[in-house]
Order: structure tokens, then C-alpha cells, then sequence
């Protein structure tokens, strides 16, 4: 069988070793950069090696750092073609020559490529060692290749080191790496480091286009543009994505093809969902959620559309589309900005929270759909947010301080009707509890009320504080005297903090914060209490309680005439257990 020639194109070339007519040879492969003028979205890099390649001063060690699949080992292959082209060193390697195909293929002696994660032991570097004392066999230099050398072991990154300080004239080190914090800082200091970037979308779909032209194939572009999405700057990734779409969809390669094969939502099914949300139709959610699940859809993946569309809603709320990628094609740009007007920021962000956090916990659940509908079901009812500057003028509102009153917008939520036959008015109000006064007397006679809800000695223990001081909105310190460090931390105690709180709130129908200090003066111990009488009757109850109290004053006729702290202490002490 005859040997079909590839279309010639200018961009992207094909490598220089076409595949024989009985094999196939990925995208990722045929369509790998040959030169620096070939690289996508790396242009500082190569212009940098390329200059010094003109201008001889290629370093000794390279460390090329970024994501997968942007073109770090390709551009220590063309650099290696670079050092080593029978018309070189040059900027431009022919690409034809003996060297460079060798060198494109993989096969050539003097390039020695390995994986640090194979072959990341001291044994290893212990043989390259050895080995870079010898001459090249064929090129100019003998370039070592290691990728993803973060996985070497630091006895093997020690043993490098002496070689990588003063590595003999003929030989090259171009390592890659896509964690490089966690290469040493030993090593970093004798190499020069290059960051590759993510690829841009548009560069990465112009590059697909490219390709599918090569091919003599058909794609639409929104087609391309998901395929480039996914990829997420990875040009390897799109390029192994295609291969794989090509093969579902010969003729043509459509967005509904690319959907269905990822198991992702189409746009329309996206923006149908999000209306549903939005207007907070709880029903409707369900059933584009029950859709999804009959369509085959990945849960998953809804997920992760929804909350790059709810991205999309906080970028062009804060000020648009310039200069940003939107998850979603242009032509959906008019209902994007409708749904960012109608949201606030507060509720968007939000929005996002409950998204992320049900993906996070997605992970680790064997019931997805329940927990899908459960974020989508809390996303749809989530309340607009009350901005914080309004939240301040309602509490001062309900504190009657006419100064302070914000006028705080009513909720979009329509009034529900009454059923018919009930009156309105039919159930009786519920008297409010009336407010809690902390001033001196007026504290002194609500006190009894706050004690009988906290009950127990934690009453009696609090008493020891006095007076409370209001130091902000609904936020109480209690300041105990020097010599009260017991009856303080007792008070301290959550469970105990919690009681205190939840006594307040009963008794005044506000909810307090309540602190609990240490008086600054140190002769506040002889201060006395607004409401001694009142704190010790509990001890005295709580000690008559006791039985074999009891019965000592019934048999001697005794009565008790004070109660020391060492009870209260061992009253706290069984409350604990």
C-alpha cells in the first residue's frame, strides 16, 4: 500500500518520522513542536533559549518548570536538536539531518531521556556519574533529559549535585518538573529556571483548528472551543482529547458529540437549570435535575459547570467580560448578564460556597444524587444576602435607637396567602419577654429571673462578677474580681458560656454574646456585689440539699450560717461528672 501524504500546512508540521501505513500515531505525537517558532504560548521561553543559543550561552543546567502537557520536554528535545544539528548550534535546526531525526525520535545515543519517577533511586544518578566523563559518540554534546525530576529521592539529588555544579564542558542538563517545590534549593541554585504558562483558550482552539484542517476533517468551532476548555491550558490534553473525539464522530465533530461524550450538560440545559434556580423554583430544579440523570450525565461534571457558570455571574458582576474567559459561548452572553444583574454579589458568592462544598464532599458519598439535589435545592432558596452595613442599622433598629435606623429593602419572595377559612388574627400573640435592664437596681431585681433559667451553682458562680457592662451590640462582659480565677473559669466553659446565653435570651428575647474577664484593679476583691443576697441563697439551698447535711441539722438542730468555697467547688465538681 502506498504511502498517503500528508497535507502540507505550515502550521503545526507533522514530525519528521511519519508514521508507516500499518501504524497510528497520536495527535500529541505527529503534531509536536520541532523548532522554537513552533512552541504555542510559550514565546518567552523559546525567544530566551533561542538568544542564547545565538549569542553561545547555552547555561550548563536548565530547569523547566509548569503544568502538564505545555511544552516543557518538547522544548528540551528541540533544544537538544538545537546543540546538536550537523548545522548547529543554531536557533533553528534543520530537522533533517541524521541528529535531529534521531533526536525527534527518541533513539538518538547522545540524548539520554529519563523519568525521575521510574528511575528515581541514587543508583541511577550514580550511573549518569559514570557516565558523563565520556565524550558524545555522534553530536556535539551528550544531553541529559530528566522529567519530572521532583520525584527524585534526596540521597539521588545529593549525589547530583557535585556533577551539576561542574558538569564537564560536553555535556547538558535540561530537567522538567511540575511540582518545583519540591525541588531542592540546592538544585534550583545551578540551574536556570524557566516557568511555562498555561495555554491560553484561544491559542489552544486556533491549534485544534489547525490540526482538523491537517486532517481534512470537520469540526465546529464551539466544538473546538469545549475540546479546548476541558484541556484547561494543557495543549497535550486537548490534542489526546481530539484524537479521541475524532474517532466518535469521523464525518464530523459537533458540541452535542463532545457533550455526550464527556458526560457534561449542554449550554442550554445549563442556563435552563440556573433560570430554575435563580427564580427559585424549587420544583422546576428537580426535574432538570431528574433529565440530567435520565440523559447519562456525570454528576459530577453538572457540578462543575454550574459553578464555572456561577464564576461567570461573579466576574460580570464585579465589571464584566474584558479580558476574561467565560465558561459559556458568546452567544449567551445577554442571558448571563440578566442573571448577574439579578443576583447580589453576597448571594453569588454564597452560591459558589454551597457548589463547592457539595463537590467537595461528592468524593467520599455513595448517595450523589442526593446530595446533588440538596445543593441545588439550598441554591434555590437561599435567601439574598443582608449586607453587613444594613445588619447594624437592624439591630439598632430593635433596640429603638432611632439615630442608627437603616431602612433595609423587603425580600423578593412573594406573600403567601392564607388559606381561606382562617383568620388571620385567629391565633392569640405571644407576649416578648420585656427587655433586660443592666443598670444597678434595675440588674439587681431581673437578676432573679436570669438565675432561676441558668439554675445550678453556675448561677451562684457568675454572681461572683457583679454588674455586666454592654461593650457592643448585644455582646455582655462579665468582669470577675482578682481571687475569683475558679468561679472565672468555670464560667468559661462552653457548656457553661452556652447557658449563660441561652438564659439571657430567654429572659430579655434577644440572643447575647457573653464575655467573660478579669477585673484590671487589684483591689476589686473587696467590691461588693450588686446582688449578694440574691447569689448566695442558691449555695445555701444547694448545700441544704444535701442529705447528710440534712440530716446533721435535723438531729443537732443546726442551721447553716455560711457556706465556704471549697463547696462550690465540690458542687461544680459533680455537676462535671
Amino acid at each position: 500500500m502506498a504511502k498517503k501524504t500528508p497535507k502540507a500546512e505550515p502550521t503545526p508540521v507533522p514530525a519528521a518520522n511519519p508514521p508507516a501505513s500499518d501504524t497510528y500515531t497520536v495527535l500529541a505525537r505527529r503534531y509536536r513542536p520541532q523548532t522554537f517558532t513552533e512552541l504555542v504560548g510559550q514565546e518567552p521561553v523559546a525567544r530566551a533559549l533561542a538568544n542564547a543559543l545565538t549569542s553561545n550561552r547555552v547555561a550548563h543546567a536548565y530547569l523547566f518548570t509548569g503544568a502538564r502537557g505545555v511544552g516543557k520536554t518538547s522544548t528540551a528535545r528541540i533544544l537538544a536538536k538545537a546543540l546538536n544539528c550537523r548545522s548547529g548550534p543554531t536557533p533553528t535546526p534543520c530537522g533533517t539531518c541524521d541528529l535531529c531525526v534521531s533526536i525527534a525520535s527518541g533513539e538518538d545515543v547522545d540524548v539520554i531521556e529519563m523519568d525521575a519517577a521510574s528511575n528515581r533511586g541514587i543508583d541511577e544518578i550514580r550511573d549518569i556519574r559514570g557516565n558523563v566523563q565520556y565524550k558524545p559518540s555522534r553530536g556535539r554534546f551528550k544531553v541529559y533529559i530528566i522529567d519530572e525530576v521532583h520525584m527524585l529521592t534526596k540521597e539521588a539529588f545529593n549525589a547530583l549535585l557535585k556533577t551539576l555544579e561542574e558538569p564537564p564542558a560536553h555535556v547538558k542538563f535540561i530537567f522538567a518538573t511540575t511540582d518545583v517545590q519540591k525541588v531542592p534549593i540546592t538544585i534550583l541554585s545551578r540551574c536556570q529556571r524557566f516557568d511555562f504558562s498555561g495555554i491560553a483558550l484561544p491559542r489552544i482552539v486556533e491549534q485544534l483548528r489547525s490540526i482538523v484542517e491537517s486532517e481534512r476533517l470537520q469540526a465546529e468551532p464551539e466544538a473546538l472551543e469545549l475540546v479546548a476548555r476541558r484541556a484547561g491550558g494543557s495543549m497535550r490534553d486537548a490534542q489526546s482529547l481530539l484524537d479521541q473525539l475524532l474517532a466518535f464522530a469521523p464525518d464530523k465533530l459537533t458540541a452535542d458529540q463532545v457533550h455526550h461524550l464527556l458526560g457534561t450538560a449542554g449550554d442550554d440545559r445549563i442556563l435552563t437549570l440556573a433560570d430554575a434556580i435563580i427564580a427559585k423554583n424549587a420544583g422546576a430544579v428537580l426535574d432538570q435535575l431528574a433529565e440530567v440523570s435520565l440523559s447519562g450525565l456525570q454528576l459530577p461534571e453538572l457540578l462543575d459547570q454550574l459553578l464555572a457558570y456561577w464564576r461567570d455571574l461573579m466576574v460580570v458582576n464585579v465589571g464584566g467580560t474584558q479580558g476574561r474567559d467565560l465558561s459559556v459561548p458568546s452567544r449567551h452572553h445577554a442571558t448571563l448578564q440578566k442573571h448577574a444583574t439579578t443576583l447580589t454579589l453576597d448571594a453569588i458568592l454564597a452560591g459558589m460556597d454551597v457548589l463547592a462544598t457539595a463537590k467537595a464532599r461528592l468524593r467520599s458519598s455513595v448517595h450523589a444524587r442526593t446530595l446533588v439535589e440538596m445543593a441545588l435545592i439550598r441554591l434555590a432558596n437561599l435567601a439574598d444576602l443582608v449586607p453587613l452595613g444594613q445588619l447594624v442599622g437592624m439591630i439598632a433598629q430593635m433596640r429603638g435607637d432611632p439615630r442608627n435606623t437603616v431602612v433595609v429593602p423587603g425580600s423578593s419572595r412573594p406573600t403567601v396567602a392564607p388559606p381561606e377559612g382562617i383568620k388571620k388574627n385567629s391565633m392569640s400573640p405571644v407576649a416578648e419577654a420585656p427587655p433586660v435592664d443592666f443598670s444597678g437596681e434595675n440588674w439587681a431585681t431581673n437578676w432573679s429571673r436570669i438565675q432561676s433559667i441558668i439554675g445550678g451553682m453556675l448561677a451562684a458562680q457568675l454572681s461572683r462578677a457583679g454588674t455586666p457592662a454592654i461593650i457592643g451590640p448585644n455582646t455582655l462582659v462579665f468582669r470577675f474580681p482578682a481571687g475569683y480565677n475558679k468561679e472565672r473559669d468555670a464560667c468559661q466553659r462552653p457548656d457553661a458560656l452556652a447557658r449563660i446565653e441561652q438564659g439571657l435570651l430567654k429572659a430579655s428575647g434577644q440572643a447575647w454574646t457573653v464575655r467573660i474577664e478579669m477585673m484590671a484593679e487589684p483591689n476589686a476583691v473587696a467590691e461588693t456585689s450588686l446582688v449578694p443576697r440574691i447569689a448566695r441563697r442558691p449555695v445555701k439551698d444547694e448545700a441544704q440539699s444535701i442529705p447528710l447535711v440534712k440530716r446533721a441539722m435535723e438531729v443537732l438542730g443546726a442551721t447553716i450560717t455560711r457556706v465556704d468555697e471549697g463547696f462550690a467547688d465540690d458542687s461544680r465538681k459533680r455537676d462535671e461528672v
